[in-house]
């Protein structure tokens, strides 16, 4: 079964890290990703640009874009994984490997119901190599 782990955080402890901060963290995420891959559970993943940079589309026919997402929380969606895991509890066991090396991200587990398998992009899997092997 695919899940989804949605990555909540408030977007400003985000941009408030120093290059290093920032730098040290992903690192630390790249690892998981790296092992999760190696176990053959990580499907596509992205860290999404600010919300500031987001637009919505809602509304009848065509719809109207306007700026932004309008989250009623004072977390924003600021990044996505999927996973091919058997049990939920593999998905939130994973969760809890990226939770433990950013602990102040909230993880949305959800399983996906349709997918559409892509290919990885080249700067991504660049990525995970080199996480791998740092």
């Amino acid at each position: 079964m695919f899940y989804a782990i949605l990555a909540y955080h408030v977007e400003q402890t985000i941009e408030s890290l120093t290059p290093q901060q920032d730098a040290a963290l992903m690192h630390d995420l790249l690892e998981v990703n790296a092992r999760l891959t190696r176990e053959g559970k990580l499907g596509p993943a992205a860290r999404l640009a600010a919300t500031a940079e987001a637009v919505t589309l809602r509304g009848p026919g065509d719809g109207i874009v306007i700026d932004g997402p309008f989250a009623e929380t004072k977390e924003q969606l600021l990044g996505l994984y999927v996973l091919d895991c058997a049990t939920q509890e593999a998905a939130i066991a994973a969760a809890r490997d990226l939770r433990r090396v950013n602990p102040s991200a909230v993880y949305e587990i959800r399983p996906i119901t349709f997918y559409l398998p892509g290919v990885t992009f080249p700067a991504t899997e660049g990525d995970l190599k080199e996480a791998a092997s740092g």
